[in-house]
């Protein structure tokens, strides 16, 4: 009997529900100031963007190496 493909579905990143968020940013907006606020949204912007450039940046790391092993390859 042939065996039929298994249909995986792809993982999903879990983002907090929307309620939950609300929640949050109530509770943010109750104990800081606004410009506190802003402080920390604009350091968690940076942070992600610092991930985002590094994952960026190991990717271009992988591909040149990949580039350099495929130039530099036997001879």
């Amino acid at each position: 009997m042939p065996s039929r493909p298994v249909h995986v579905a792809p993982l999903r990143v879990v983002r907090p529900h929307a309620p939950v968020s609300g929640a949050l940013r109530a509770v943010e907006s109750f104990l800081l100031s606004g410009g506190q606020q802003t402080a920390r949204r604009n350091a968690w912007a940076a942070v992600v963007a610092d991930r985002q450039r590094a994952r960026d940046r190991r990717e271009a790391e992988h591909e040149m190496a990949a580039l350099m092993s495929g130039a530099l390859g036997p001879r």
